[in-house]
């Protein structure tokens, strides 16, 4: 049985591609974007920008201030 289990899992374990990305056939890169002197490489279109994925930042609250009252913030009616 768990000859089995491990025969049927191991073609889901060998679906990971190790190849350099390509176009499908008969597909070419996206095109220039505008303003760019040359087509970026897979590796720049995979890598995310600053803005999609932005850095963790390491401070805490070193101390914390009295907020000022809210005129705005009234109660429920």
């Amino acid at each position: 049985m768990r000859a089995l289990l491990l025969l049927a899992a191991l073609p889901l374990a060998a679906c990971g591609s190790t190849q350099a990305l390509k176009p499908a056939p008969g597909q070419a890169m996206p095109v220039t974007p505008y303003g760019a002197a040359q087509q970026p490489a897979v590796a720049d279109l995979l890598t995310p920008s600053v803005q999609a994925r932005p850095q963790r930042t390491g401070e805490v609250l070193k101390s914390s201030q009295k907020r000022e009252p809210d005129p705005f913030d009234l109660p429920p009616r």
